[in-house]
Parts: structure tokens; C-alpha cells; sequence
């Protein structure tokens, strides 16, 4: 054999192991541990945690230290707090490919949970914009507790009068995801038309009462049990997917906000109006090494040949735009959704109803 053949067999080799060696490092799970007591004397409360990766049973109900709040912190008594598709890549470490974000082997952060509301029991020294007893709702790691404490100037605002705890819990992932692909990503303008693929679901209930807010008709997609939820939001028009096909009817849209991805970026850019543009929130989640990011990748492939515009993104809560929903809100232009309401010792089997994917609007665990 040849020199050259010898060095070429020996870097494909080296890379091979390399390759197997990452898969076998990404995709192992650790087997769950132990949660620390608090320190002796410490105020206590109740948290949900994940010591590994797993399904819903991974899930514990802990007793952990209490928090203070810091200079600029609040603390909030947590009232209500909501499940997102986030949540679930999070606990079962799915797709492998982005645990080098959440962890190799097991979560780096093992509390659960990110929506919320509830009511400020303390603030910090620095604190202005809040005091003790105001309502709010907000986003933060280890929501799914008794208490979390929160950055004042961060993704925290009041909470409108006119919703329950359990509503604003539903708002802030879900509705901050569907205002920023519809007026940031989508650039959604009065008048133009836009479908949304999974108008039923979390961001979907969410993105059909924020397009029409924006001026848009919209189109929304569903199965037959939801389109009267969907109507009801306000979609101009619904399609009934087990009936009919999006990409092979006649309509044209200006915008197409993909929360579902069951179609092939080709399949659905033929129902793109000739200035269309393709925004997708997220994909199947079938395949445990990539799930929706097979779809992203497709995407970013496609659109390098065609002429239409197509875009992925991940949502960036921030308070602004927290602000700008809770403001729709107070004028009944949008309402939180809600399929199911569970108790705090119920949050196993809210997020195994979730992740079975059947769930419509949004899912939320209300907290005495």
C-alpha cells in the first residue's frame, strides 16, 4: 500500500474513533443522585428538580434553602407556572446534539421550569420598580418552585388585572417567541397575509391573536378537534389539516410561521406568496441525535438555492417585550390559552401530557 493510502486510511481511522468517542461522551445519561439537604436552621422550600436525564418520572418535589433577594432582586412567591416544549428537551437531554449546552451526562442546572407568576414577597435595597405585594409574571431557570428570585430589570413585569396567575404563567416563552417570529423575524405588516402551522398550540394561541393585533389576516392550521379554539382566537380563516393540505391548496401567503415542521421546506415554500418569507419556530422532534434540528438544517440548505426568504430563530425574553404583551393583554387583544391545569404535586404527569405532544394552548402548574 502506498504512503498516501497509509496516512488517508489513518486519519479516517483517528477520525472514526473520534467521532464514536463524541457520540458514546453525548450520549450517555448519569444515573440520578442525591439532592443536597439545606443547611441546618435554614428557611425552607419546595422546588421540582432533575438529578439526570430522563422522562417525566425523573422529577422530584424537594425541600431546598429558601432565597433571599439581593440588591436588585425580588423575591416572588410563585403562584402558577407553565410548561414549554423547552422544558421537555431539558429533561429528557434531547436532541443529544445540544447537550453540550445543557450538560454531558446530566443537566447542569437540575431545577425545572422557566414561565411563571406570582406576587413579590421581599425586594432588594436597590429595588424601585417593585414592592412587596405587586402581581407579576416573568421568565427565569427553576421557576417550577414555592419561590424564585428574579432580576428586577430583567424579564419581569407587572401582571394585567384582568388575567389569572395561571394565564400570565402561560405568556412569557411561548407569546415572546410568537410576537418576536411574527414582528422581528417576519416583519409582519398591516394587511399582508400570514399562515401559522400549529395555530392551536402554545405559540401558535399566542401568534394568531398577536397577528391580528398587528393588522394581518390570518390563516391558522390545525386538527379538527381545534379549529373552533383557533376561530375563536381570531383566525380569519382555519384548515383543518386531516382534511385538507396547505402547501396544495391555492392560497399564497406574505409570511408563514412554522411551529410545527411536518412538512418539507420545499412542501411548504410552494405556499409562499413570490415575497414570501418562511420563519420556523421549531421542527419534529423525531431523532434522538438532531429532533427539530433536522428541520433547521434543511432550512439553512434550501435556502441558499431559492428565492425566498427563510429564517430560524430562538426567542430572547426580555422585559420590553414582556411589557408590549402584557399591554395586549390589557386591552383583550390577546388571552392566554389554556388546555390543563395541574396541581404542584401533579407536575410529572403535566409535563408527560406535554411531551406526548397532544396538549393544545398551553399547560401550567398552579401552585397554592
Amino acid at each position: 500500500m502506498k504512503l498516501r493510502y497509509r496516512i488517508l486510511l489513518g486519519v479516517v481511522t483517528v477520525l472514526g474513533i473520534a467521532a464514536a468517542a463524541g457520540a458514546y461522551v453525548l450520549s450517555y445519561t448519569q444515573p440520578c443522585g442525591d439532592v443536597e439537604p439545606p443547611p441546618a436552621g435554614a428557611e425552607r422550600m419546595r422546588a421540582v428538580v432533575q438529578l439526570c436525564y430522563g422522562s417525566p418520572d425523573v422529577l422530584r418535589i424537594v425541600e431546598i434553602a429558601k432565597p433571599t433577594p439581593g440588591e436588585n432582586e425580588v423575591l416572588v412567591r410563585v403562584r402558577a407556572a407553565s410548561i414549554n416544549p423547552a422544558d421537555w428537551h431539558e429533561l429528557t437531554g434531547l436532541p443529544y446534539a445540544v447537550r453540550p449546552s445543557m450538560g454531558i451526562g446530566a443537566p447542569s442546572n437540575p431545577r425545572f421550569g422557566t414561565d411563571y407568576a406570582g406576587v413579590i414577597e421581599a425586594v432588594g435595597s436597590g429595588v424601585t420598580k417593585f414592592k412587596p405585594g405587586d402581581e407579576v409574571f416573568g421568565a427565569r431557570s427553576g421557576a417550577m418552585a414555592e419561590y424564585v428570585i428574579a432580576n428586577a430589570t430583567g424579564s419581569i413585569v407587572l401582571k394585567p388585572a384582568n388575567i389569572t396567575f395561571e394565564q400570565a404563567s402561560a405568556i412569557p416563552i411561548a407569546a415572546v417567541t410568537a410576537l418576536q417570529g411574527l414582528r422581528d423575524h417576519g416583519r409582519l405588516q398591516p394587511g399582508q397575509t400570514v399562515l401559522i402551522n400549529g395555530a392551536s398550540g402554545g405559540v401558535g394561541t399566542f401568534a394568531v391573536q398577536i397577528a391580528k393585533a398587528l393588522g394581518a389576516e390570518v390563516t391558522g392550521v390545525c386538527s379538527t378537534a381545534n379549529v373552533e379554539l383557533v376561530r375563536s382566537l381570531g383566525a380569519d380563516h382555519v384548515i383543518d389539516y386531516t382534511k385538507e393540505d396547505f402547501t396544495e391548496l391555492p392560497g399564497r401567503y406574505d409570511l408563514i410561521l412554522d411551529n410545527v415542521g411536518n412538512h418539507s421546506v420545499l412542501e411548504t415554500r410552494r405556499a409562499l406568496a413570490p415575497n414570501g418569507m418562511l420563519v420556523l419556530v421549531s421542527g419534529p422532534k423525531v431523532g434522538a441525535w438532531l429532533g427539530p434540528l433536522s428541520r433547521v438544517i434543511e432550512l439553512m440548505l434550501v435556502s441558499y438555492f431559492v428565492s425566498h426568504e427563510m429564517k430560524f430563530f430562538i426567542a430572547e425574553l426580555n422585559p420590553a417585550d414582556l411589557e408590549m404583551l402584557a399591554e395586549l393583554v390589557r386591552e383583550g387583544k390577546v388571552t392566554p390559552a389554556i388546555d390543563r391545569v395541574y396541581s404542584f404535586d401533579e407536575v410529572a404527569a403535566a409535563t408527560a401530557y406535554l411531551g406526548a405532544g397532544h396538549a393544545r394552548a398551553k399547560v401550567v402548574v398552579a401552585l397554592p
